[in-house]
């Protein structure tokens, strides 16, 4: 047997005799003599892997080693090509189902796992996702009502002030009046201390609690997230918060839910501090709406998207002024392109031999 550890030639250290210092052309080594590549005995070298260079890689053998695989590929091939056209089809048909079958168990295993502990929202159609669409703005301003009369006992929206209002959902008179509706702590006054005034348009959104740990301790030690961007924060946007203001329901035979805990399957762990904040008729929309729990899902979702991305509709705007300018000037830029280079692609070269 031969050192693995050898170079191209042989290790000697061994054997029992001297080796011939390198083989001739179309030669290759097995036991102790150098044997013309491809021969009966060569190949058993190879196959046994008694051969010193089949080892290294370096042996031109190896090249004989992929022709015998080429032909083995070249005769299946040939059995393949001499198959009956029904046989064909029929197996064809069952790759295409074999490939069917895994790719419908990974999308199985992809939308619904066990050990995510939570349901995967639905895809809804939401009327600002076209690629022109914009915010439906009185959704806005009802998503706002929900906010204030419903969601801003616990959660705050600290990036987002009354004059962030203006134009999008209310006037500015509006919006000014919504503002001296809050108390604001301002100061210090020119005794040093503190005091309250009523709000402005340049003050942000109240916060329902002092600190972080007032707020665990008013909600069973969970902590209630500010909500300015939490339909970009969550995955799954929108869908997300509506499938889980509208998810509570009762937990399923043999999952216990602690008493200060909620079942909700749209929830990572499925077990959710929040009680169900919404419910039909839970308050009375200015206009009139129906105030379902489906619309006021809808409607403070909608609120949310905008507060997370209020130049949404800016955005599509100047999308659709860029595509307008791109569209007007590649006709022109594609002609200056011909009128530049006309010279050079309409000129011929002749070659004239000297006489």
């Amino acid at each position: 047997m031969l050192c693995l550890e050898a170079c191209c030639i042989p290790c000697t250290r061994r054997l029992p005799a001297p080796l011939p210092s390198s083989p001739g052309a179309g030669e290759g080594f097995t036991g102790l003599n150098w044997v013309p590549l491809g021969s009966t005995s060569h190949r058993a070298g190879v196959d046994s892997g008694e051969c010193g260079w089949g080892r290294r890689g370096g042996c031109p053998c190896w090249s004989w080693q992929a022709e015998r695989l080429l032909s083995v590929f070249q005769a299946s091939m040939s059995s393949l090509s001499g198959m009956s056209r029904g046989r064909k089809v029929a197996l064809s048909a069952l790759g295409v189902l074999a490939a069917g079958g895994a790719g419908l168990a990974l999308a199985l295993h992809t939308a619904v796992s066990a050990s995510d502990l939570q349901l995967h929202p639905p895809s809804y159609a939401w009327s600002h996702n076209g690629l022109l669409a914009s915010l439906d703005h009185s959704s806005i301003r009802r998503g706002y009502q929900v906010y204030k009369q419903v969601c801003a006992a616990c959660h705050s929206m600290d990036y987002l002030a009354f004059r962030n209002l203006i134009g999008v959902s209310h006037t500015e008179a509006e919006a000014k009046a919504l503002a001296e509706e809050a108390e604001v702590v301002d100061g210090p006054d020119e005794n040093g201390e503190m005091f309250t005034r009523p709000g402005k348009l340049s003050d942000y959104f109240p916060k329902p609690y002092p600190n972080h740990e007032a707020a665990r301790a008013a909600n069973n030690g969970a902590l209630p997230p500010d909500l300015s961007y939490i339909i970009s924060a969550r995955h799954g946007g929108e869908d997300y918060v509506f499938s889980l203001l509208t998810g509570y329901c009762d937990p399923p035979p043999g999952v216990v839910i602690r008493e200060e805990l909620h079942y909700n399957p749209y929830f990572p762990g499925q077990a959710i501090t929040m009680a169900p904040p919404i419910y039909n008729e839970i308050l009375e929309f200015e206009d009139g709406t129906p105030a379902t729990m489906s619309q006021i899902a809808k409607d403070v979702c909608t609120f949310l998207r905008w507060a997370a991305e209020p130049e949404h509709d800016h955005r599509k705007r100047m999308g659709m002024k860029m595509l307008m300018m791109i569209g007007l000037l590649t006709p022109l830029i594609y002609y200056l392109k011909r009128h530049k280079w006309s010279v050079l692609k309409s000129r011929k070269i002749a070659y004239r031999p000297p006489k």
